[in-house]
């Protein structure tokens, strides 16, 4: 019986930067199966989602460890792990500033300000009036998807396929609550449903699968930064799950449901790294 390892290399071959974009291609395309279906699912419930969004955090959490930091520090820095520590810092770092630019998609997803939200009208070099509200919504979400793109690349450009695959399942599987989540705040916010549900799938493609290759391409040209970069994916994927996905899930009484999914997640996640790594 062939393993979905082998079957992988088998369709995108050995080549470390096709295979990150091979992986990218995956992960966006259940994106895009998850944005798309608001068009059979028309009215999930708040707790539903928040259900949901918990479990994709879980796989996120889980996969942060299990396929980024663990294998960077054992693996790819001789057991020292300043470099992906390091790393780690300089992701969260990148996507904290960049909050500062972009809007938090929380705000964008729900009305709701937080206090420590950018300010379009501040701190982007454009009258605030004058930029559609769904332009900002593209640039957080882009931003939330960023890490995950990356780190796809990063995990095939480290050449070691047996890792690399349970990680782009595990992104890919929680690619589809959180496109459906995306999906049903765009519509409560007066998009097209048919519309929306078709352009958030292209939006995450149009993000993740260039990262992907960008990851992969990157630590092959430069192999000594692989430990850092995986550190970069890793933080950053840290970062949106305690900045924006866990305080999204906390905010309209679903905390046991939300935690339970985080649980769920983390399970998956170990079941697919153990399984197939």
């Amino acid at each position: 019986m062939v393993s979905i390892v082998d079957l992988f290399q088998q369709v995108a071959g050995t080549d470390p930067v096709i295979q990150g974009l091979v992986g990218g291609v995956v992960i966006a395309s259940l994106n895009l199966l998850g944005a798309s279906l608001v068009l059979v699912w028309r009215d999930p419930s708040e707790r539903a989602l928040d259900g949901a969004l918990g479990f994709a955090a879980g796989i996120m959490l889980a996969a942060a460890f299990t396929s980024l930091i663990i294998p960077g520090i054992e693996q790819y820095s001789g057991g020292d792990p300043l470099p992906v520590l390091a790393g780690v810092v300089l992701g969260v770092l990148f996507l904290d500033r960049a909050d500062v630019l972009v809007p938090h998609a929380h705000y964008l997803l729900t009305g709701s300000r937080r206090t420590d939200a950018a300010n379009p009208s501040e701190s982007v070099p454009l009258d605030s009036d004058r930029l559609a509200p769904v332009v900002l919504f593209i640039l957080a979400i882009t931003l939330h998807n960023m890490p995950e793109g990356l780190a796809v690349g990063v995990a095939f450009g480290s050449g070691d396929v047996e890792a690399a695959v349970p990680l782009m399942l595990a992104i890919g599987i929680q690619n589809i609550p959180e496109g459906l989540a995306v999906s049903v705040a765009a519509i409560n916010a007066g998009l097209d449903r048919r519309f929306y549900a078709t352009f958030a799938g292209l939006r995450s493609g149009v993000v993740e699968i260039p990262l992907a290759v960008f990851g992969a391409l990157a630590v092959q040209v430069a192999r000594p930064l692989l430990p850092y970069a995986m550190g970069f994916a890793a933080g950053a994927m840290l970062f949106v799950i305690s900045d924006e996905i866990v305080p999204e899930t906390h905010t309209r009484g679903n905390e046991r449901i939300a935690t339970l999914g985080t649980m769920f997640g983390v399970v998956v996640m170990l079941y697919l790294d153990v399984s197939l790594g």
